[in-house]
């Protein structure tokens, strides 16, 4: 971190401006310090189109958020600091490096306001990592970086092939600059590589030389960077994110952002961009009297068990337990079941640890299965609390009910199908626009199609087992994938096999990387 003009700590009249990087569009590129300043700011000045919401999420509620394609972000910035805001200038990469900190920087320090730097991922250094091209290795110590945005540049002093080039701001010249390198010394055979939208899931790369590069990269989007030099050969062997199971798969999420939080993070992981729409909506149960009854007999020692068949189930009771002053400590002396990994997470996330879940099969059914038998010797009390849904089976009821356990089922909260997506969303739904749609239950795809449509014939339709599967089938639907355990994580994990063997059949074809979105007629293909 560096200062610019100096001022006493206590002297709050004018405010600050932080110029922080935000890197090069991953926003997982983030620092922490990035962060922390965004959390702290009152204004934040940055360009909105070149800014992943992600970021801004950092910020707390009513922060203001100033354009800078509206102005010069510079004044902008002066402006709030000199009314005494805490002000954040986004910038993206790094911002001493190809970017605005001499020109924004300067300017601060002329108009006299305090102002702090917080540096950030490089593109220089961030797009070369993700697209699996070191800049030095053994045989190569030596990185320039050249700044071609304004052309002008003498390529006579980039000519050592021993140096690594970094190439920034020649997307539109591509052609000019490999000319340039030849005509300086290069031989034409030098391996290169173009990255464009890197660090993104929409990043591409292809690998050249310096004779091929231009026609080979015709039609790839800004902003990119070239890399010149032997150290490109590396890509086969290093390149991990471009050749993630699911890069740059558009994947919708039938359930509430609580409810896919997990599984969202899963796919991300295989390199997906999952779009979380809820399906059912959960509303309070029509009379509370039910559960508050049930709750009041929870502390007071009526149950021997509580049974939680879902995440909506854990968040019901545990919000009428604040109601009543009460926490986790209400569980005591009680033991509580699962009905699968999520619910027991929501449980652990409360401060519950269950005493059983599902051996097998993650469902009532596998519940049922592991369920013990009432013993009046071991269990002082037979009696159970399924706090649930209010269109809940009676398959579990039934089975406890054989095994000699009296049951209080306990309507907890009411499920609705929830209001349609927006447009854009329903659009995107039945024109093609995503890559694949998992289903973890039946309801996801009755309520999903009858808010939304039915998903486009080349979406990859993923389900979390056999019912599913034929639930879709009933609808219409192709299934391609099917979990080999009902379970959200299996169920991400089979997209994520399918998606390899996807790649590896167009590969093995001699086709292009397409996504299946981009099968469809009409669609956008890269090259």
């Amino acid at each position: 971190m560096s200062e610019g003009t100096a001022s006493p700590e206590g002297a709050r009249s004018t405010g600050r401006v932080v110029i922080v990087g935000m890197g090069p569009g991953d926003p997982g590129l983030l620092t922490l310090r990035a962060a922390a300043e965004l959390a702290r700011a009152d204004t934040v000045v940055v360009s909105r189109a070149h800014c992943p919401d992600e970021v801004l999420a950092h910020c707390r509620p009513g922060v203001e958020i100033v354009d800078s394609a509206e102005g010069d972000p510079a004044r902008f910035a002066e402006h709030a600091a000199k009314a005494g805001r805490r002000v954040v200038r986004l910038l993206r990469g790094d911002p001493g490096l190809a970017c605005g900190l001499a020109e924004e920087g300067g300017a601060l320090a002329k108009a006299g306001v305090p102002f702090e730097v917080v540096p950030g991922v490089s593109a220089v250094t961030g797009v070369p990592g993700y697209a699996g091209i070191p800049l030095t290795d053994a045989g190569h110590r030596e990185v320039r970086v050249v700044d071609a945005t304004h052309g002008d540049v003498d390529w006579d002093r980039f000519a050592d092939q021993g140096a690594t080039l970094v190439i920034l701001g020649a997307e539109h010249s591509v052609a000019e600059v490999c000319k340039n390198l030849v005509a300086a010394g290069r031989p034409d055979s030098t391996p290169a590589a173009m990255t464009s939208l890197g660090t993104t899931t929409e990043q591409e790369t292809v690998v050249s030389t310096l004779q091929r590069l231009a026609p080979d990269t015709k039609g790839m989007e800004a902003p990119a960077l070239i890399i010149v030099g032997d150290v490109v050969g590396w890509r086969d062997t290093l390149s991990w994110f471009e050749t993630k199971p699911l890069f740059g798969w558009r994947v919708l999420v039938p359930r509430t952002k609580e409810q896919a939080a997990s599984l969202s993070d899963q796919l991300r992981g295989y390199g997906a961009v999952p779009d979380e729409v809820p399906t059912i909506s959960v509303e309070p149960p029509r009379t509370p009297q039910q559960m508050e009854r049930a709750v009041k007999g929870l502390v007071t020692g009526r149950y021997e068990w509580v049974v939680f068949t879902s995440t909506n189930a854990v968040r019901a009771v545990r919000e009428k337990l604040t109601d009543y002053g009460l926490d986790a400590r209400a569980f005591a002396g009680l033991k509580v079941a699962a009905v699968g990994e999520q619910t027991a997470a929501a449980l652990v996330e409360f401060g519950v640890q269950p005493d059983l879940t599902p051996s097998g099969e993650q469902s009532g059914e596998g519940l049922a299965r592991d369920w013990p038998p009432y013993d009046e010797d071991l269990d002082p009390i037979n009696r159970v609390l399924l706090p649930r849904a209010d269109i809940a089976t009676d398959v579990l009821i039934a089975r406890l009910t054989e095994l000699g356990w009296e049951c209080d089922d306990v309507t907890a909260y009411r499920t609705v199908r929830a209001a349609p997506p927006p447009e854009p969303i329903r659009n995107a739904i039945k024109g093609g626009g995503f890559d694949a749609v998992l289903f973890t239950s039946s309801s996801t795809v009755k309520n999903l199609i009858g808010i939304a449509g039915k998903p486009h014939k080349v979406t990859v339709i993923a389900v979390i087992g056999p019912q599913t599967a034929k639930t879709a089938e009933e609808y219409g639907l192709r299934v391609d994938v099917m979990a080999d355990q009902p379970s959200a994580a299996a169920l991400a994990a089979a997209l994520a096999e399918y998606g390899t063997r996807w790649r590896t059949s167009r590969a093995d074809a001699g086709e292009p990387p397409r996504k299946p979105s981009q099968m469809r007629r009409g669609a956008r293909r890269r090259r």
